[in-house]
């Protein structure tokens, strides 16, 4: 038997003009890139909304195009989010960290008919266009007097002038495409990920619940993650359905900056990969500032080490909160929630339950798995492949034949463990698992160690082959103290980790590879030291 209840696509144009009813007047705050600060209501965004989508209209653009952005996280690229999708069309969020010819293989991939490009783009952009066949118009995110000269630039500030601030929104299926994102590509070719109206809005209401991201109309919300990243993890859409001020940062994501705007609208709850709050802690630590606003610190893309979430709380009062997720699960899975048990606990042992990437968000079904396929115990010691299934899960890659999951499960490439709990713990990613003497080395663990010795501003652990052990690990740091002590720093490690996943070897660098999604690019890395421990006299 059927339930009796009303049927109503879940769309994209139907949050928008939710939030306009409910909280037309709540803040879109927006750094240009020319540093000026620039307001807009709600209303006014949905306004501009409007207007775009019937410029994108006129320039013929049909149910199913994929229409390209470069851009920075700005009203002008939040605009572009919804009036793309509300019209039918697939909002391509292009990352421009990516290689040249990365860049120019998933537009051609994706076959975007029009970009949309912010005035930081507009040379890459140009450099791009004569091996651009699919491209029709580039569109400027300028004002009137930056468009660059030629028959394919338009300017968006233009276009919206010509049209009305009123539409009718298109209705079609839940199920269409709404947004595509690719992956870094660290190995071959990026893969499209291509989300749906109902994933996407789906995605948002689990995001907005306070055992997960958290979001109201009293939050004042900072996603530094950008929004070419996995659509900024989902908070373009969650921040408007609970009716949060959104701020939106702009390009200018350096330690000062970041300090300024957080505390100048307010922010309490903010959202970034590990390097940017190094950064705004590094600067913080350098003028003797304490910001108090911060309520929520989330992180993703990498762990985040014990000295930072020792550092936002003893210093400046705020709960930093794993987030773990990826582009194929739009990308939330899991996060680190403060429950009345965890923040009764004693500080350093709850500052050890921070480190963990905690429990599913309601949606997301987890499972660790071994080699055989076998459904490991929940204990929190037996690890293997997480795997993951849920309503924004991909199932294939665009235009893929072959299906992405197996057995109803998606593999997610990491390694963990689960809890009686359901606390979720990333051992490591499957491919940097260090195998030494048959037994298993956990990068991770060794970093976040690392991490928490004075003056480590950076750490990596990579496996590299060994004449005896097969493989070794071997420790690369960054540190802000020129008389560093590699021995002390050993010392610190040994207390911390078994004796034999001690790294043969600790080397000090001035810099380390990062993949254009900010994580460390440990392939680079492998390559370049692969002979580190095979040499005679290394």
């Amino acid at each position: 038997m059927q339930g009796l209840m009303m049927h109503n696509d879940l769309l994209i144009s139907d949050l928008l003009e939710h939030a306009v009813t409910c909280y037309g007047q709540q803040l879109v705050i927006s750094r240009r890139l020319d540093g000026r600060i620039v307001r807009h209501r709600y209303e006014e965004i949905a306004q501009r909304s409007r207007q775009l989508a019937h410029a994108l209209h006129a320039l013929q653009v049909r149910p199913g195009d994929r229409i390209g952005t470069l851009a920075w996280n700005t009203h002008r690229h939040l605009e572009a989010y919804y009036a793309i999708s509300g019209i039918g069309a697939i909002v391509h969020t292009i990352n421009p960290r990516l290689f040249a010819q990365q860049i120019e293989y998933i537009i051609q991939h994706a076959e975007d008919r029009i970009l949309l490009v912010d005035a930081s783009f507009i040379g890459l952009v140009e450099q791009l266009l004569p091996r651009l066949p699919s491209v029709e118009h580039v569109i400027a995110m300028t004002d009137w007097k930056d468009k660059p000269a030629g028959e394919r630039w338009l300017c968006y500030e233009s276009l919206l002038g010509e049209h009305p601030p009123h539409y009718n929104w298109p209705r079609f299926p839940t199920g269409t495409a709404s947004a595509l994102c690719y992956t870094s590509g660290t190995t071959g070719h990026p893969k499209g990920v291509l989300y749906s109206h109902a994933s996407t809005l789906l995605h948002a209401m689990a995001a907005c619940r306070p055992d997960a991201i958290g979001l109201g109309p009293d939050s004042v919300v900072l996603p530094v993650v950008p929004m070419f990243h996995v659509c900024a993890w989902g908070v373009p859409y969650a921040a408007l359905m609970a009716g949060s001020r959104l701020v939106l940062p702009g390009a200018a994501l350096d330690g000062a900056s970041l300090a300024e705007l957080i505390e100048t609208e307010q922010c309490d709850v903010l959202l970034g990969v590990p390097t940017v709050w190094m950064g705004l802690l590094a600067h913080l630590r350098q003028k003797n500032q304490v910001i108090d606003c911060m309520r929520r610190v989330i992180v993703g893309g990498s762990a985040a080490p014990l000295a930072m979430i020792r550092e936002f709380d003893e210093r400046h009062g705020a709960f930093v909160m794993h987030a773990w997720g990826m582009t194929e699960l739009s990308p939330l899975g899991s996060t680190n929630t403060p429950t009345p048990e965890l923040l009764a606990l004693p500080k350093e042992q709850r500052y050890q339950r921070q480190l963990s990437q905690g429990r599913p968000v309601f949606g997301i079904q987890m499972e660790i798995f071994d080699d055989e396929g076998q459904a490991l115990p929940h204990d929190g010691k037996a690890y293997g492949r997480l795997k993951v299934r849920g309503p924004w899960v991909i199932s294939q890659y665009f235009r893929s034949e072959a299906s992405a999951i197996e057995q109803g499960w998606f593999d997610t490439g990491d390694i963990a463990s689960l809890d009686a709990q359901g606390y979720m713990r990333i051992v490591d990613r499957a491919k940097d698992l260090i195998k030494s003497g048959g037994e298993w080395i956990s990068s991770i663990e060794l970093e976040n160690a690392a991490l928490d010795f004075p003056g480590i501003k950076e750490a990596c652990v990579i496996g590299i082959a060994h004449p005896r052990w097969d493989e070794r690990p071997l420790m690369l740091v960054i540190s802000t103290d020129p008389g560093l002590d590699l021995q002390a720093l050993r010392e610190h490690l040994q207390a911390q980790v078994a004796r034999w996943w001690l790294p043969d070897d600790i080397l000090r660098v001035d810099e380390l590879p990062h993949t254009a999604t900010g994580k460390l690019s440990k392939m680079t890395l492998r390559e370049h030291y692969a002979q580190h421990y095979m040499d005679p006299a290394p």
